[in-house]
């Protein structure tokens, strides 16, 4: 079994999340925030959120990737996660700018995780055979 695509899919997450990372390491230079500190000024706080987060949802969201990948399918597990990934740029790049703003990207992302569970589950109960 190839699941190609669920596979670029999970380097392109890992890619993201890596910027997520450097986003606040930028910001820890910028605005002087000395590690360990979790404290400092808002556009910090903001971006060690979003990182804190990502970290939150992926969590969940790489055993339902690949659990619908394996028993669903690579190509709707790979296009799920897509929307996924598409969620979580949408919900950092708004939360960078204002917290309040980051509501559309945790949804959409949120949707696509309950999807991918949902398809892991219907595969594996054989539900759709």
């Amino acid at each position: 079994m190839h699941l190609q695509w669920t596979s670029w899919l999970s380097l392109a997450v890992l890619c993201m999340y890596v910027w997520n990372v450097m986003t606040v390491g930028r910001l820890r230079v910028k605005l002087q925030v000395k590690a360990p500190a979790m404290d400092g000024p808002p556009e910090f706080l903001r971006a060690m959120r979003v990182q804190a987060n990502t970290v939150e949802q992926m969590v969940f969201f790489f055993p339902a990737l690949w659990l619908c990948a394996i028993w669903s399918g690579d190509i709707p597990a790979a296009l799920l996660g897509v929307v996924w990934l598409l969620g979580r740029i949408m919900y950092a790049l708004a939360y960078l700018q204002d917290a309040s703003k980051r509501s559309m990207g945790f949804l959409v992302s949120t949707l696509a995780a309950i999807a991918l569970l949902l398809g892991a589950v219907v595969g594996l109960s054989g539900v759709l055979k």
